[in-house]
């Protein structure tokens, strides 16, 4: 399809959203820890600010008893970002963890951006807990753009800036969750498990039959 200046279709939401995916060992199945990050500036829920953390992603109990967790100033917004984006993604898909975890309201946010290539750290506060991420060495920034086919939802077209991390951390509370940074395929490339994605943005496109005949 000939690429044009504007996409016609309907922006649903855009921001930040970095994650940290660990392994216990790099011959590991399975993930240790799931981690996103959310810095999101535009959605019909307003903006918002989230972290959703499962320190025990096939485990269906929640905070305290697990570090299964999503600490959020903006409820509305990542309960509809939760079953619409992030239920959906492979790797979040299915894991008993998602569905646990314990909503926690956030008073804070800090972000430490340092030179973007050594380090970059988010840090949320809140209802007696703090959760931090950490990423670094970062490579370049890598464009990427997906249709719907390619998505995660496999509903929407998604653009972002992506810059992958060889390390990368999940502190709760002062103590690091379980893991480290391996690689994975995504984007028909092989990647790093811990990335920062800025400029993101999810589209649900025209339907063919308004697209002027496309």
């Amino acid at each position: 399809m000939k690429r044009i200046s504007i996409n016609p279709g309907r922006v649903e939401w855009s921001g930040e959203n970095p994650g940290i995916y660990l392994k216990q060992d790099s011959g590991s199945t399975t993930y240790s820890t799931l981690a996103l990050f959310f810095r999101v500036v535009l959605s019909p829920f307003g903006r918002g600010h989230a972290a959703i953390v499962l320190g025990a992603p096939d485990t269906a109990q929640g905070w305290p008893g697990v570090p299964n967790l999503i600490m959020t100033d903006n409820q509305g917004l990542m309960r509809w970002i939760v079953d619409g984006w992030v239920a959906k993604m492979p790797t979040f898909a299915g894991k008993a963890g998602l569905s646990a975890m314990t909503w926690l309201d956030c008073e804070s946010v800090e972000k430490r951006p340092g030179d973007l290539k050594s380090r970059y750290s988010e840090t949320l506060r809140g209802s007696g807990v703090t959760v931090e991420m950490v990423w670094r060495d970062m490579g370049p920034p890598l464009p990427v753009e997906l249709t719907k086919q390619n998505s995660a939802t496999k509903e929407h077209e998604m653009y972002s800036l992506f810059l992958e991390a060889k390390q990368a951390q999940v502190i709760v509370n002062g103590t690091p969750l379980v893991g480290i940074v391996t690689e994975r395929q995504f984007f028909g490339r092989t990647m790093s498990t811990a990335f920062l994605a800025f400029s993101e943005t999810w589209i649900s496109p025209l339907p063919a039959s308004r697209r002027g005949g496309a």
